[in-house]
């Protein structure tokens, strides 16, 4: 008999280039996934079902077994706290850069530098590497405005083509972090399912391989 299998994808960019992957692999959802208002996908293989979750979400599923595998950004795992968890392979898709990133004509002042993020984590570490002690703002959103209302002196955040930057007048300063989608696996479902698991990652091995 062969174990059942959820696997957990982040919402937006990294499930809608999640798909032809998923696809390569054998694993095609039978609800029409783009506009399927469900949050749990049955696919054409009775044992591997897909839940659509948050970002941020899919490695606290992960981790505390409600899903066995999750697809989830880089960005993302830096944050995440736990340790149940792991990360044989990166799926090479949703891929861009977590960056620093100030306005093109800096603003002197004389308080401790003021970085506003939503990677609290990742960036504190990237200071406190450099020995440089600063303020982190968090906010979840519209990370650009940031500087420009006078709320942060620099922003990290997660860069693409850099147009956002351009438009809002800021410029990049410098990469913290090469970042792109990977796959993550429940510890326990390794060792209790250890060879369907061991099955589907080489799958994904063998298609990344294919579109290398």
């Amino acid at each position: 008999m062969t174990d059942k299998l959820t696997i957990a994808v982040s919402k937006g960019r990294i499930f809608t280039e999640s798909l032809p992957l998923l696809e390569k692999a054998g694993i095609i959802p039978k609800d029409d996934p783009l506009t399927s208002r469900k949050l749990i996908l049955e696919t054409n293989d009775a044992n591997i079902n897909l839940i659509i979750i948050r970002a941020a979400d899919v490695p606290t599923f992960v981790e505390y077994g409600a899903a066995d595998f999750g697809i989830a950004g880089k960005d993302v795992l830096l944050e995440h706290e736990g340790n149940e968890l792991y990360e044989p392979l990166d799926l090479s898709i949703a891929q861009c850069r977590l960056m620093l990133a100030e306005p093109e004509k800096i603003r002197t002042s004389n308080r401790r530098l003021r970085i506003a993020t939503k990677y609290i984590k990742t960036t504190q570490n990237y200071f406190t590497n450099l020995g440089i002690q600063v303020e982190i703002i968090k906010l979840y959103g519209s990370m650009e405005l940031a500087p420009v209302m006078g709320l942060s002196d620099k922003i990290v955040d997660l860069v693409d083509t850099g147009n956002t930057l351009k438009a809002n007048g800021l410029v990049p300063v410098e990469t913290i972090c090469e970042i792109s989608s990977r796959l993550i696996v429940n510890k326990a479902a390794m060792k209790m399912k250890r060879e369907t698991v061991k099955k589907l990652i080489q799958t994904f091995t063998d298609v990344i391989k294919i579109n290398a």
